[in-house]
């Protein structure tokens, strides 16, 4: 994993595997949605609920904004790519 400035804070396996599966091509639609959140979290983001479904990632002073997943548990595409953009922004690249 790269990290800018020590970005990644606790690791495991299982964040590995998410975050290889954000960054595989083609995108899938079928990691989980609580599995991105984790790896958020261990990247040293804070997540802020919101209204209903909709959660704000904070990482340093960067933000962005997802809806999690309903009634399912299984992110769209879209979402899987903005939270590679996300991760990108924020250093976190496999």
């Amino acid at each position: 994993m790269v990290a800018k400035s020590d970005t990644m804070l606790s690791v495991n396996r299982n964040h590995r595997k998410t975050l290889a599966a954000v960054f595989a091509d083609p995108v899938s639609g079928n990691i989980e949605w609580r599995r991105i959140e984790a790896l958020f979290k261990a990247a040293g983001c804070e997540i802020i609920e919101g209204s209903g479904s909709r959660v704000t990632i904070v990482h340093k002073g960067r933000k962005a904004a997802f809806h999690r997943p309903h009634p399912g548990k299984g992110a769209l595409r879209y979402r899987v790519n903005a939270a590679r953009d996300f991760l990108k922004l924020i250093g976190v690249t496999p």
